[in-house]
C-alpha cells in the first residue's frame, strides 16, 4: 500500500495542491477517510516542509460516540506532535432553529468552525478527506434534485471554503476509493472509529449508498465509479466551458453575438451569472422564466422582481402599484348541498350530521369545517386591504399580508387568491392556508360542513 502514499505525493504534485513550506489545517472526523488523509500528509510534510495542524468539530449527534471520536483525534494530535483544534457544536438545535437538515446545519457549523480556526492559527488551506465514493454518491443526489452541469460536476480538488471565500480547500483523496483507503488503513495498523449513522437508511445520501448503488454495480455496472467520475469529468468541464463563454460575453463592451443568438447553455449560464450578482439564488425555474420571457416581470419573492431586457441584462425592477380585486358573490348554504363558480373556482358543499367525532384527513381541495359555526350565509370575495385571519395552531388571528409572507406567496399571487367570509364578516377559509382555528371539527360539533373547490 505505500503505493497509495506514492499516488498521493504524485497527485498533489500534478495539481499543484499544496505548495512545499505550506502551512494547512486538517480537518479529521475519526473515520478512516480522514485518518488516513492525517496519515498521508503526516508521512509526506517533512521532504515538502510542511506545517500540520488538526481540526475536529464534535457535532454531538451520537453522544458517547461523538465524544469518542474527539478522544480519539485529540490522542492522535498528541502522539504526532501537532497542534490540535477542537470545538462542539449544537447541530440539532441549530438545525430546529434554522429549519434546515441536520446534515446541512453539521456542514455550515463545521466549516463556519474550520474558517474561524484557519483565520486564527493563520493557516491558508483546510485538507478534507473526500474521496471517490463521496463523489459518486454526490452525482446521483444532484442527479436527483434535477441540478446542471456545474452541480453535477461535483467537488473540486480545490475550491474557495462556503465560509469565506479567502480559505482554500483542497480535496487529495478524490482519486481513491473507500475501499482502497480502509485497505491502507488496516496494512498500516491506523486507527480509526466507524459512524454508526452512516448504517442508517434514513437520510437520503446513506439510501443510495446501502441500495441504489451496490444494485446498479451488481446488475448494470461494476465498474460504477469510474464510469461516474469520467462522466461527471465531462460534464463539469462542459459547463465550465460555458460559464467562461458566458461570462466572457458579459463583459464585452461589444459583444460579437447577440442574447438570442447564444447557445441555450450560454444563455443560462448568462442569467446564472447575473442572479448570483444581484445576491438571487440561480434556481433552473426563474433562469428559464427569464431567459424565455423578455421585458416581463417575473415575481422573485414577496415584492421583488426581475426583468430580462432584450440584450439579455437582468436588472431588479421596481414592484408595480396593483389594485385590489373588488368582485364578490354571496352564497346561501341552505340546501343540504350545492355549488357556485366564482373566479374560474368551482366550488361545492355539503352537510352531514357528525354522530362521532374525529379529526379529519388532510385532502387537496377539501376543507372539513363546523357547519353551524359557519352559517348558512357566506361571500366568496378576494384578499382586502386590513383582512385578518386565525389558521389553525394560531392563538390570534393574523394580518392576512403577513401570513402570505410567511407561506412565500408571491405578491402578483396573492391578490388571484379567493377567501370565503361568514355573515359577520370573519374569515373562515383563504385558499392555500390553513384551515380557520374557529371553525374546526371539536367534540362538540353536531354538523359538519363537506367544503370542496377546483
Amino acid at each position: 500500500m505505500n503505493d497509495l502514499l506514492q499516488r498521493t505525493a504524485e497527485g498533489l504534485r500534478r495539481h499543484r495542491l499544496l505548495p512545499p513550506g505550506q502551512r494547512l489545517l486538517v480537518a479529521v472526523s475519526g473515520g478512516a477517510d480522514s485518518m488516513v488523509l492525517l496519515h498521508l500528509l503526516y508521512a509526506l510534510a517533512p521532504e515538502n516542509g510542511w506545517n500540520l495542524a488538526i481540526a475536529h468539530f464534535n457535532h454531538r449527534l451520537r453522544g458517547r460516540a461523538s465524544d469518542a471520536d474527539e478522544a480519539l483525534v485529540r490522542r492522535t494530535a498528541k502522539r504526532l506532535g501537532l497542534p490540535f483544534f477542537g470545538e462542539r457544536g449544537d447541530v440539532s438545535g441549530f438545525a430546529r432553529r434554522a429549519k434546515i437538515s441536520t446534515e446541512m446545519a453539521a456542514r455550515k457549523l463545521r466549516h463556519e468552525f474550520l474558517a474561524r480556526v484557519a483565520r486564527a492559527a493563520d493557516l491558508p488551506i483546510v485538507a478534507l478527506a473526500h474521496h471517490a465514493d463521496d463523489q459518486v454518491e454526490l452525482f446521483f443526489l444532484r442527479l436527483l434534485r434535477g441540478a446542471g452541469g456545474e452541480g453535477l460536476a461535483g467537488m473540486k480538488r480545490r475550491s474557495p471554503s462556503p465560509a469565506t471565500p479567502q480559505l482554500s480547500l483542497v480535496r487529495p483523496l478524490l482519486d481513491f476509493t473507500k475501499e482502497e483507503l480502509l485497505a491502507y488503513a488496516r496494512e498500516n495498523k491506523i486507527r480509526f472509529r466507524e459512524d454508526a449513522s452512516n448504517r442508517s437508511a434514513d437520510p437520503l445520501r446513506n439510501r443510495l449508498r446501502l441500495d441504489l448503488l451496490p444494485r446498479l454495480r451488481r446488475l448494470y455496472q461494476p465498474g460504477l465509479t469510474a464510469t461516474v467520475r469520467r462522466a461527471m469529468e465531462i460534464v463539469g468541464e462542459e459547463a465550465e466551458f460555458a460559464a467562461d463563454t458566458a461570462r466572457a460575453w458579459l463583459r464585452a463592451p461589444e459583444p460579437p453575438a447577440t442574447f438570442g443568438q447564444l447557445p441555450t447553455a450560454v444563455q443560462r449560464q448568462a442569467i446564472a451569472q447575473q442572479l448570483s450578482g444581484l445576491r438571487m439564488p440561480p434556481e433552473f425555474e426563474l433562469i428559464e422564466q427569464l431567459r424565455q420571457s423578455p421585458g416581463k416581470l417575473i415575481s422573485a419573492g414577496p415584492g421583488l422582481f426581475l426583468v430580462r431586457d432584450a440584450a439579455g441584462q437582468v436588472v431588479w425592477h421596481p414592484p408595480t402599484e396593483k389594485t385590489f380585486q373588488t368582485e364578490s358573490l354571496a352564497v346561501q348554504l341552505v340546501a343540504p348541498r350545492g355549488k357556485v363558480t366564482f373566479a374560474e373556482r368551482a366550488f361545492r358543499w355539503e352537510h352531514k350530521p357528525l354522530r362521532r367525532f374525529a379529526k379529519p384527513t388532510p385532502m387537496a381541495g377539501r376543507e372539513i369545517l363546523d357547519a353551524d359555526r359557519v352559517g348558512e350565509h357566506i361571500t366568496l370575495r378576494h384578499w382586502r386591504p386590513g383582512d385578518r385571519f386565525q389558521p389553525i395552531g394560531l392563538n390570534r388571528p393574523a394580518k392576512l399580508q403577513d401570513l402570505f409572507v410567511n407561506a412565500k406567496i408571491p405578491a402578483d399571487r396573492r391578490r388571484q387568491l379567493v377567501v370565503a367570509e361568514t355573515g359577520e364578516g370573519t374569515l373562515f377559509w383563504v385558499e392555500g392556508l390553513r384551515l380557520a382555528e374557529g371553525f374546526k371539527l371539536t367534540p362538540a360539533t353536531r354538523r359538519q360542513l363537506i367544503w370542496r373547490w377546483t
